[in-house]
């Protein structure tokens, strides 16, 4: 019995490990004017960009952070312009953001807790989209 406990415990320590999604990053740049976006998978990008340009905006949207933080999720998008060059993406506004006013980018990880397991475990369920919510001010 215990040969097989070590060849169960072996088996176990050998399965390969999902490779970490790569932490998505922002910073103001071009003097606050424009926010770079960094840290997705230069592939994605590729692909991404040559379908569309609003294919940008409902993956990285950007929004003004309300008073009320209860009502993040009922905030009309920021409009502007996303521009790919190498593997940054970089928003800029069609309106200046204003000073010392919050904003936020929410993005959406499409490629997070596939496994079986995340659902058994309750961390995912059926139909349920996860993102992070990214706050920089100006």
């Amino acid at each position: 019995m215990k040969n097989y406990t070590f060849l169960l415990l072996l088996f176990c320590l050998a399965c390969k490990h999902p490779t970490p999604v790569p932490a998505v990053q922002i910073s103001l740049v071009n003097n606050n004017e424009s926010l770079k976006i960094t840290g997705i998978d230069p592939v994605i990008m590729h692909d991404i960009n040559q379908d569309s340009v609003s294919a940008w905006q409902s993956l990285f949207a950007i929004y003004r952070m309300p008073a009320d933080t209860d009502m993040k999720n009922y905030q009309p998008i920021q409009p502007g312009k996303y521009l790919l060059t190498d593997s940054v993406l970089v928003f800029t506004p069609d309106t200046p953001f204003i000073k010392q006013q919050t904003y936020f980018m929410r993005y959406y990880n499409y490629a997070g807790n596939k496994s079986v397991w995340d659902y058994i475990k309750g961390k995912t369920k059926v139909g349920q989209l996860h993102f992070t919510d990214l706050i920089f001010k100006q």
